[in-house]
Order: C-alpha cells, then structure tokens, then sequence
C-alpha cells in the first residue's frame, strides 16, 4: 500500500503560505515540489530535473517566497531573481510568485523586452523584492545603471535548458557575476547535461539535486502520428480543433503562423498567432484570448513553445513537425500538464517521414504512421467541450464582436496588419492576393469602411478609426484619394467625387453622397473627414 502523499503543512511550509496555495485549491504537492521545497527553504543550493508541466514554478517559489523575511528591498536592490528565456514565462512566473507574496507584502514585478522602460524605472525607484526578468533587458537595466544585483539573496534559473537553446547562457553567466557568491541558487531544467552541467558546477555550492524523469509524473499525454499531405493540414487541424477544444498549433515560421491562423477561422475555428514579431501586449492579448476561451486555438511558433504555460490544453498539433526530440518534448509539454490527460497530434508529410522516424526512436515511442483518425481523439478526450460563444456586437459593417476581419476584443489575431472576413475575401468577394482596402495605411483619405456608412466599432488604423474605401470619401470635407483636400461643395446637398463637390457649402451640417460604387450613401457629419489623412 502506497504511503499518502504529504500535504505543504507537512513539508513544514509556512501557514500564510499554505493558505495562499489553499485558496487556489492547492492541496497536495506534485513530486518535484515534494522532493525539493524542504531544501529550498533550509537555503540549500538545488538543482532540479523535471519534465515541463510538474510543477516546478511553485517548487522554486514556495522555498524562496517563505526565506524573504526581514527589511523591503531597497530601491534599484532586489533581493531575488528570477531568470526565465521569454516573456511569457516571465510574466506567467511572476503571477505564481506574487499569489505566495500576498500576505508578506513582497513586490514582485516583471522585466523583459518589447516594452518601454517607463514602468520598469518607475518600480524599481520604489524598490522590487523580487525581479523577474529576461537576460537582454535586465542587462540593459544594468548598463543604465536602473538596477544593481549586490543585495540579491536568492537566484532562480528557470528552464535552464531552454535559455542554453536560445544562446542565452553567457549573459546568464554575466548577470550571475554580478551577484553575491554567499547568495542561494536555485536551477530548474528538463535537462542537466553538457552547458546545464557546466553551470551547475560553476554558480552552485555542494547543490542537491532531485531528478524526475518523465515516466514518474502524474501527466499522460497520447502520441499520435498522421500521415497527411500539404494540403489537407488546415483542414485536419480544423477537426483536431473541433473535437480536442484548447488546442495550440505549432508552425516553423512566423508568416505561415499568420497564414494559418487566418486559414482556421474562415473554418469557423478562432484562432490567434503568437510570435516573436508581434508586440508584447499583442502576445498578451492572443494569450488571454485563449485562457478565456474566446480563442480556440493558439497557433505559434517555436519561440514560444517554452512560453506558454497554459492550463487546460487538450490537444497539441505539429503542424510542421519540430527539428529535433528536444523540441518535440518543449512543445508537447503544453498539454497533459500536472497530471491531466492530453492528445499531441503530429503532422507528418512524406519529406518529413525520415525525421519524424529519429524522432519517435529518440524518444523510444513505437515507429509506424496512422491516417487521420478522429475516434482516437475522442477516445482520449471525450466528447467535445462547451465552446464559448462568439460575441456578436455588430458594427456599421455588421461585423461580430466589432469586427468582421479576424479579430477578438478589437485586436488582430493574426499579426499581419491586416483584417479578413470569415468567409477569406475583401468586401469585393475577391481572394486574399487583392490586398484588402481596410489594410490600407494612413494617409489615404477618409475611408467608409467597405458599405460607406463610416468608421466601424473595432476595426482601427492608426488613427484609431475604422478602415475601408479610400477613392470617393463621403465627407463633406471632400478630400481626394491623395488624402490633400479638394474643392470644398458648395450646395447644402452636392455629390463628392474624388474629392470635389459639385455644389454646397461645409462646414453647415450638411452631407454629401459619395459615388463608391455601393448601395447607400453614407451619412457624414461635415468636416468629420477634413481631420483624416493628415
């Protein structure tokens, strides 16, 4: 008879702690944690190995979160740091530790790159126990002298294998010298050998180590491999979508991540990209879309497999399959996390057999391909979950949740600048090669967002206006398709072509109708569209 799991109390954490974890419905320890919080809180240097997904955030977190006793840090002085390789995982850390810090009053806060500096300057002036950071902008807080690392007490290395991956490890190995030799290290990684090793040897002092392998934690994910053509992968992945629900797909490049995120919502699955050429706060969006449930699918490059820490995933697909074993493990280590079950489907066409082949034999997984098979999913998964309904907030074009061209809560899920209807054409029913007019940059004259009824809710340039037609403006401004103003109308009611009137004044109120070709003159207020195109 197996002997009963200890509880966090046992293990001797803290009670503010406990009650922390308590009322997140955090109970039992997973294994990682078990093996290597009473370490961490005793000040032992520890050097953990478990797969992605055990758990190893609150394993660091609860240990160091329960040693910050004392004074607040000073300003510009944390006293711990967290180094993680990307932004993602960065913030998603950050959210785990500050939920341990609430009843300590510790500040946690976040540093990393495709931000401004303005907030980052401004907590460290008021002073961060605990940093958490990216190599590149912590480095570049150091050399504006914003930030100092002598006070630190306590140093986290987060996915240590992944920061050797991305070429990380020598500014690690910096900012590492900056620190205090008596400081307590703590290194989490999916593997300790070659570079990982060679960090452990150098920045840890006599460290205990405790290695998980994959086999003894709780998660379980089903491997499924399926031969299918170039063409048929959208579609399939559509099905994957349907019947799995969460569900992340990973692609080998960014343009075909936009491509095939656009490619699945015209199947009636919402999805949204993420990857290294989208801002911060689009990545968060895309992200927050998918935890929420407005988005079914996140579709992403291998930049962030190591970035998304997501609950609840069910289905991983290898659109494009991953280049080597390691990358095979980062990526399907989104689902079946921490004990739930999960389906991880890959993809693979007949120039990808050979690889895909080293790939299961690396791994030990039986070789062999199967045809695209639902049942299996289903069998795994069951039926299919709730889907979140679509919000529908029609604008002037009729467009859901404020826009009908791909975008969730007013944004574009596909990082591509421009918009597409469900159906994949412009509002001319033209395929995607005939650039669409609401893609169409600034400057341009006003635009009557493809049925001249003016800007639409949701569907912004950069102006913060709606997009659309750009020839025949329905201002009584009347302003040429160069976006320069043309003859003002003279009459209370003219017709504006190109931009010049045949009759009526500005300025009184009046409208003028624009010849763009569409049923329905749009109705502007005079002058709305003199402030535009400048």
């Amino acid at each position: 008879m197996p002997l009963p799991q200890p509880s966090f109390a046992d293990l001797g954490v803290p009670s503010d702690i406990v009650a922390a974890l308590k009322a997140r419905s955090i109970i039992t320890p997973f294994p990682i944690q078990s093996a290597t919080v009473i370490d961490a809180m005793a000040g032992r240097d520890v050097c953990g190995k478990a797969p992605t997904g055990s758990g190893k955030t609150l394993a660091f977190g609860i240990g160091a979160v329960a040693r910050l006793t004392g004074k607040p840090a000073r300003p510009k002085h944390p006293r711990m740091l967290v180094l993680t390789p990307t932004r993602e995982l960065c913030s998603q850390v950050a959210s785990e530790l500050a939920t341990l810090c609430t009843s300590r009053n510790l500040r946690v806060e976040t540093f990393y790159g495709g931000v401004g500096y303005g907030p980052q300057l401004k907590s460290l002036s008021r002073g961060v126990d605990i940093a958490v950071a990216c190599p590149g902008r912590l480095g570049d807080l150091i050399e504006r002298g914003s930030i100092r690392l002598d006070a630190i007490e306590i140093v986290v290395i987060d996915e240590a294998d992944r920061m050797a991956d991305m070429g990380f490890l020598p500014d690690v190995r910096r900012l590492l010298d900056k620190t205090p030799s008596s400081r307590q290290t703590l290194l989490f990684s999916a593997t300790l050998d070659g570079d990982i090793d060679v960090l452990v040897k150098r920045y840890q002092k006599d460290p205990v180590r405790h290695e998980l392998e994959a086999e003894e934690d709780a998660s379980e994910a089903v491997h499924l491999f399926w031969r299918v053509s170039s063409g048929d992968r959208v579609e399939t992945t559509a099905s994957i979508a349907a019947a799995s629900g969460p569900t992340i797909v990973f692609c080998r490049t960014k343009h075909s991540t936009d491509r095939i995120a656009r490619q699945l919502d015209q199947r009636g699955v919402r999805a949204a990209a993420i990857h290294g050429d989208r801002s911060q706060k689009q990545r968060e969006r895309a992200l927050e879309s998918f935890i929420q449930g407005s988005v079914d699918a996140l579709v992403a490059t291998d930049v962030a497999a190591r970035g998304i820490h997501v609950d609840g995933v069910n289905a991983v697909v290898h659109f494009d399959p991953p280049t080597d074993s390691k990358d095979y493990v980062h990526r399907s280590g989104r689902t079946a996390r921490a004990g739930a079950t999960g389906v991880v489907v890959s993809f693979v066409t007949p120039d990808k057999t050979g690889a895909v082949k080293r790939i299961q034999r690396d791994l030990g997984m039986p070789a062999g391909l199967d045809v695209p098979d639902m049942s299996k999913i289903s069998d795994v998964l069951g039926a299919p979950p709730q889907r979140k309904p679509r919000k529908e907030h029609a604008g002037a074009n009729g467009s859901a949740n404020g826009s009908a061209n791909g975008s969730v809560n007013g944004f574009d899920r596909y990082g591509s600048g421009r918009s597409e209807s469900s159906n994949g054409s412009t509002r001319t029913g033209k395929p995607w090669k005939q650039r669409p007019a609401s893609s169409r940059g600034v400057g341009k004259g006003p635009r009557a967002n493809g049925s001249d009824r003016g800007p639409s809710e949701g569907s912004p340039d950069r102006n913060g206006t709606g997009g659309g037609h750009k020839k025949k403006p329905a201002s009584a401004g009347g302003w040429s398709k160069t976006g320069k103003p043309g003859a003002k109308p003279s009459g209370a009611r003219g017709h504006s072509v190109n931009g010049k009137g045949s009759g009526g004044k500005s300025g009184s109120g009046s409208h003028s109708h624009a010849h763009a070709g569409h049923t329905g003159g749009a109705k502007q207020a005079a002058g709305a569209g003199g402030r535009r195109g400048r």
